[in-house]
Parts: C-alpha cells; structure tokens; sequence
C-alpha cells in the first residue's frame, strides 16, 4: 500500500485534479480556491472550494455507488431532520482523469467532537438523541436496506477475525465475552426504520458543543433501529449515556444490540487503520474501551439475554 493511504486499490487525487474536473463541468467555479481538506473520513477525499462548497470524490471503487444513492436521498431526507445535512449542489461525471460519479456540496460548519473532551456533553447527548428519533420518524417508502441494519451475526466472522489481529492490544479475553452476550441477544422483529448507521464522531459536526450537522450518509437506509445507538459509545461519555438511552426509550435488547453494534465496529476498524487513520483508531481504541468498561459495570445484566 503507498504511503498515505488507507486502501490499497485508492486512487490519486489531488487539486489539480479537481480543478480540472470543475473547469470541464463546472466552470462557474473553477476559478475558486481549492483546499485539500484533512478528514478522517475513509472512502470519500473532500476538498475546500471557496468558502461556501465542498467537492467530494470517491477514493476507492466501491464507495462508487454511494455517490448517486445520495443524490436521490440527502434531497428527500433534509426536511425531515432536525440539523443540516449534505446540499448537493453539483452532480459531476467522470472525467478524462478521474473514472467515476463525484459531487459539489455546500459547506457545512462545524467541527467533529472529540469524544474525550465534548464542551457540552449532555446537550449534545439530548441533541444526538433528537436526531435519531426523527430519523426513526421518517415515512420515505422504499428505502435501500441500511448498510448495518442487519443482524449482528452478519459480522460474526469479521468481529471474530479482529479480534485475534488485536491480541496484545487490546483485552481480547474480555472482547470476546462481550462480544459472545450480544450475540445472545434477539434480533429486531419489528419492522425495518430509517437510520443513519454511521454515528461516528467524523460524522457530526457540532459548534459550541451541540450538534450542528451530521454528514456521510452511505450507510443509510432502514434497518434495525438499535445500529443508531452506537453513537452512545463512539461519542458520548458514560456520565450522559443513560440520559441518552432514557430519550429514546431503547429497552435492554436493543440497548444490547446497539452496544455490540458498536463494539464489532471499533474491532473491525482499529486493525484496518491503526497504521494509515490515527484519528479512526483513536476512536476504536475508545469505544472498545467503553463499551468493555460498560459491560464490566452491567456484569451482563440489563443487557436482554436473562
């Protein structure tokens, strides 16, 4: 894998790319500043342009078809959710150097939290918790099924497989335990709901420590509601997490599940990036170390499986 990058099949890009595709597509705009923009996002590079837009290409094949499915969504969604989200303003198409679909968006200000040190943790608990129900409100027919809307057994061998890559780093001893009581949990039975499926902090934005925007929405679609509980762990500190839970009234098996939703994640990601995405390992390393912590204070009770 080149040095600098998270996959081994990504792409170069850089601004004189961009800059070429915007004089072809877009030429209102090609005279703008073009910035890289540092980001821990990992399957999209985004670049500053101007002050008020973003372009933002795929890095790798298979975020490809993330492009057009916001297209169709992110339009239809924004006036049902309570924050900003992604306004597409451009649709771009390959280019002589560049192979697939890419998007210009307005800019959205804010900054991500850093889940060790929020301004304001219970507001944005109470924030976070707003933005998931009116999620789970929204009334779109034919949603695409969420990318991680499914059961957890789907991940069981991915999950399974890291941690093994982890030993040494982690306590796998105790990741293993935790991991073996979500799974004992029911699946959802009820019907499918609109979710984000991606609350990671380089997800949301926030400004003076509430919630300002949330972006990145290829995991969207509808699913098992619980996957949008991860955020409780990914983001929120232990001290607000009930308050967050208490908002959405998540009962033990789906507070099980959300929890080991967002423990496979942080298992999965922490030996993929912990070499080419600092930031994404950070908060791997954080959220295994929450959620172990909470499954050692819980001792498996409320967790739907007694």
């Amino acid at each position: 894998m080149s040095a600098g990058k998270m996959h081994a099949d990504e792409i170069d890009l850089d601004v004189d790319l961009v800059r070429g595709l915007l004089a072809e597509q877009f030429p209102q705009w090609a005279d703008l500043p073009i910035r890289p923009f540092a980001s821990s996002g990992t399957v999209n590079a985004l670049f500053r342009l101007g002050d008020e837009m973003a372009v933002r290409l795929p890095r790798v094949e298979w975020g490809v078809e993330d492009v057009a499915k916001d297209h169709v969504w992110l339009p239809r969604l924004a006036p049902l959710l309570p924050v900003p989200i992604p306004t597409l303003l451009g649709q771009g198409t390959p280019g002589p150097d560049y192979p697939w679909p890419w998007s210009v968006y307005r800019w959205l200000e804010g900054e991500n939290p850093l889940e060790d040190s929020l301004e304001d943790p219970r507001s944005l608990a109470a924030d976070l918790a707003g933005f998931v129900a009116a999620f789970r409100a929204v009334d779109l027919p034919d949603g695409p099924p969420a990318y991680r809307g499914g059961p957890l057994s789907a991940v069981d061998a991915s999950a399974r497989s890291a941690i093994k890559d982890l030993h040494g780093m982690i306590d796998t001893d105790a990741a293993t335990a935790a991991w073996d009581e979500a799974l004992r949990v029911p699946d959802w039975s009820g019907p499918p709901v609109w979710v984000h499926a991606d609350l990671l902090p380089g997800n949301l934005l926030v400004d003076r420590g509430r919630l300002s925007a949330v972006i990145d929405f290829a995991t969207t679609g509808v699913g098992d509601p619980a996957c949008d509980l991860i955020v409780a762990w990914s983001v929120l500190p232990a001290g607000v997490r009930d308050d967050f839970r208490e908002a959405l009234a998540a009962d033990d098996a789906a507070w099980a599940r959300g929890r080991g939703r967002a423990l496979a994640i942080a298992l999965i990601q922490l030996p993929y990036y912990q070499h080419t995405n600092p930031v994404m390992a950070a908060n791997a390393r954080y959220v295994i170390r929450e959620v172990l912590a909470d499954h050692a204070r819980t001792g498996g009770q409320r967790s739907g499986t007694d």
